[in-house]
Order: structure tokens, then C-alpha cells, then sequence
């Protein structure tokens, strides 16, 4: 059992059970949604006009929205729940995913950006606090398989793109299939999600700020110092597949753009195939044990990517890259989620935000830099960053010592209590 999620007090509920499944189609209908803006990058580029530079540093205003979204979705939760903040931020995003593919130029494209990256952000809080609540009322390891149909998602989405580009549709229509499909999906799941009671403001810690003892508040403070830049190298290092994988097949071995979304296809079915099997490995090895190497397998992926000289093996690199990739994140926020009980979503959005800065803002700097070096080049930057976190990741176990914020066990979630 990880050490991150406290054992299980009660049998697994009917409840229970539902909420699973509900935050399972919650992952999926997002990374669709996701998938089908990553698949229209070049379309979007092409139809601005826009350079790398630009697009690079218009991925900036992505990030920023992203960021607020996270800290607003963080203290919405503490005041209603992820079950109500997750449906008001899906509705925007199933809306918001459409802007960009109508955009002309720089600034309708910003604008367009910005909105969804509030949507985004929104949305990838209340999840994964959802999650936290479910993988805890389990009592094991389940946060990978979440995360794994967001990829299943990203993968249905790609392929959506894929298709429809191949038929000679717009990107457009792509585009507006998977928000549908989403709209729908997210309707049937949310309905299914745990209500929370979340804890007074009074009561929390806020990321180690607030009324627990200084002892604790620095303990508090140091690990999410510790995840937020973890989580920054990692997830900068996975948005550089969600941003650029496509565009690197065109641009560098002159794939045309339907072929060329098989890249990003390729590195989410292998996160896909990863986070379905690593919940086992970090029950039994540990969540140190899933970082180190799974850092350094995704390192050994984007250096096969910059080398090679054909696509299958670009492909091979990708899926590389997403295996290794695959259990690190979901690791970091089980464990920020459970670092305090009674501020559980702040905290979450504080890591979150910063590992989304990384994924949505720091390819912005692969950006920058390709227009320098070019983009094959510019993949350095991640595999540095993965090597990196080889290095830091014994930070993710739980010191022997660690101080706990409460004596007592978490109160967990009156499942009955739903009326939705």
C-alpha cells in the first residue's frame, strides 16, 4: 500500500463505487477535450499565422489562465465541494475548447486561450480532488488508473482529430464532436460524484500557513515546496508532448499533419497502458521507486525522439516517454492531497498549479527556444528536467519522521448524503 493514502476503515460502498466510475468518465471526457486543442495546434497556427515564438509565448497566457483556475477552483472547493465546482468548470471547458480553432490572429488567440485555460484549470483541481477522496475512502493505490483514462481520452480525441483531418474536414468539426461527446459524458458523471462538507476556512492550513503548530506548518510548507517543483519538471517535461509532439513530425521529418497527430496518439496510449499498471508497482515499491525510474525511462524517450531519423522510431521514442511518464504525476497528488485532511483542495491547487504551470506554460519555453536552436533541439530542455528529477525523487516518500498535522484518522465523506 502507498504510503501517501491512509488504510481503509469500512467495506467499499455502492456509493463508493459509483463515485469511482463517475471520476473515471470525469478523466476521460476532459482528456478528450484536451486531445482535440492539442490535435488543432497546426491547423490554429496556420490559420493565425502566428510563429513558433509566438505561439510559444501565446502558450503563456494558457498557463496563467490555467493557474488562476487552479487557485480559484482550490477555494470554491473548500467552500462548496468538487462535486458542484467540477460541473459549473466542465460546462465552461466542453465551451471554451471551441474558441481557439475560430480564432484569426494574435489576440482573438490569446483571449480564446485565456478562457480555456481558466476552464482548464478549474477542472483539473476538482477532479483530482474528487479523486483524492475516492483513492482515500479506498484505502489503495487508485489514483494512477484516474489519470489513466485521461489519456484513454487524449488517445480518442487524437484519433477524432486524426480522422477528421484525414476526410478533409475542418479541424473545426474535430473539434466540435469532442466537446459534444464531453458535454454529454460530463452530464451523466458528475451526478455520481461524492458531496463533501468541506472544513471552514478558519480550520485550514493554507499550504502551511494558518493555525497548526510552527513544527507542522513548516513540515507542511517544505513538502509542497518539494511537490510543486517536482511536479514543475515533470509535468513542463509531459507538456512538451501535448504541445509540440505533432508539430515536431511535421516540421522534422515532414510528416503531413494527419499522419503527424499519431505522435501524440502514440505517447497517450502508452501513459494509458503505464498508469493502468503502476498503482500495483507504488503499492509495492513505493512512490520514490515509480519517480526515479520513471523519470529516467522518460528521459531515455525524448533523447530517442531528438535522434531519430525516421517516424516509426520517433514513435517508439514517444511511447518511451509515456511509459516512463506515466505513475509520476499521480503520485505527487495523492500525496499533496493527503499531506492535511482539513485543507485538502488548497493544497492540491497549490501543486497542481505549479506542476500545470510546467504543462501548459513551460512548453512556451521549448517554444521560445525552438525559434533559436529550432524544435529537435529545443527537446533538450525536458530531457534535462527528467534527469533532473532522478536525482529529487526520494522527496516524494514520507519522511519516517514526518510530523502529522492531526492525531486523529480523516473524517471521511457522508456518502449517503447525495441528493443530485
Amino acid at each position: 500500500m502507498s504510503p501517501s493514502v491512509p488504510a481503509a476503515t469500512a467495506p467499499v460502498s455502492a456509493r463508493l463505487r459509483r463515485a469511482r466510475f463517475g471520476v473515471f468518465g470525469i478523466f476521460f471526457v476532459v482528456g478528450l477535450g484536451m486531445a482535440a486543442w492539442l490535435v488543432s495546434i497546426p491547423a490554429v497556427q496556420q490559420r493565425t499565422g502566428v510563429s513558433h515564438a509566438t505561439l510559444g509565448l501565446l502558450l503563456l497566457v494558457l498557463g496563467a489562465g490555467g493557474v488562476i483556475g487552479m487557485q480559484i477552483a482550490g477555494y470554491a472547493i473548500a467552500r462548496w465541494g468538487s462535486k458542484v465546482v467540477t460541473g459549473a468548470a466542465l460546462a465552461l471547458y466542453v465551451v471554451a475548447v471551441n474558441l481557439p480553432v475560430h480564432t484569426t490572429g494574435p489576440l482573438t488567440l490569446g483571449v480564446a486561450l485565456l478562457i480555456f485555460g481558466l476552464a482548464n484549470g478549474a477542472v483539473d483541481v476538482s477532479m483530482n480532488d474528487q479523486a483524492v477522496i475516492v483513492e482515500r475512502g479506498y484505502g489503495r493505490p487508485i489514483m494512477s488508473a484516474f489519470h489513466a483514462l485521461w489519456s484513454v481520452g487524449g488517445a480518442v480525441g487524437a484519433l477524432i482529430g486524426a480522422a477528421a483531418l484525414g476526410l478533409g474536414y475542418p479541424v473545426s468539426v474535430a473539434v466540435l464532436i469532442a466537446s459534444s461527446a464531453a458535454a454529454v459524458g460530463g452530464v451523466i458523471c458528475v451526478r455520481l460524484l461524492l458531496p463533501r462538507e468541506p472544513a471552514p476556512a478558519t480550520e485550514a492550513v493554507t499550504a502551511g500557513r494558518g493555525t497548526a503548530a510552527p513544527a507542522v506548518a513548516r513540515s507542511i510548507r517544505r513538502r509542497v515546496i518539494g511537490f510543486g517543483v517536482l511536479a514543475f519538471l515533470l509535468m513542463l517535461a509531459e507538456g512538451v508532448a501535448n504541445d509540440w509532439s505533432a508539430l515536431h513530425a511535421v516540421e522534422h521529418l515532414d510528416r503531413p499533419a494527419s499522419t503527424a497527430a499519431l505522435a501524440y496518439a502514440t505517447f497517450a496510449v502508452a501513459m494509458t497502458v503505464g498508469r493502468l499498471t503502476v498503482d500495483r508497482i507504488a503499492g509495492r515499491f513505493g512512490p520514490a521507486f515509480v519517480v526515479r525510474y520513471g523519470s529516467l525511462a522518460a528521459a531515455i524517450g525524448i533523447g530517442t525522439v531528438m535522434i531519430s531519423p525516421v517516424f516509426p522510431l520517433t514513435l517508439v521514442g514517444w511511447a518511451v516517454f509515456g511509459l516512463g511518464l506515466a505513475g509520476v504525476v499521480p503520485q505527487l497528488f495523492t500525496a499533496a492531497g493527503n499531506i492535511s485532511t482539513t485543507n485538502q483542495s488548497i493544497i492540491l491547487s497549490r501543486v497542481v498549479g505549479a506542476g500545470y504551470v510546467g504543462q501548459l506554460a513551460g512548453p512556451a519555453l521549448v517554444g521560445v527556444v525552438a525559434g533559436w536552436v529550432g524544435l529537435n533541439a529545443a527537446f533538450a530542455l525536458p530531457l534535462i528536467f527528467c534527469a533532473v528529477a532522478v536525482v529529487v525523487a526520494p522527496i516524494v516518500s514520507r519522511p519516517a519522521d514526518a510530523v502529522d498535522e492531526e492525531a486523529e484518522q480523516p473524517v471521511e465523506p457522508s456518502y449517503e448524503s447525495d441528493r443530485a
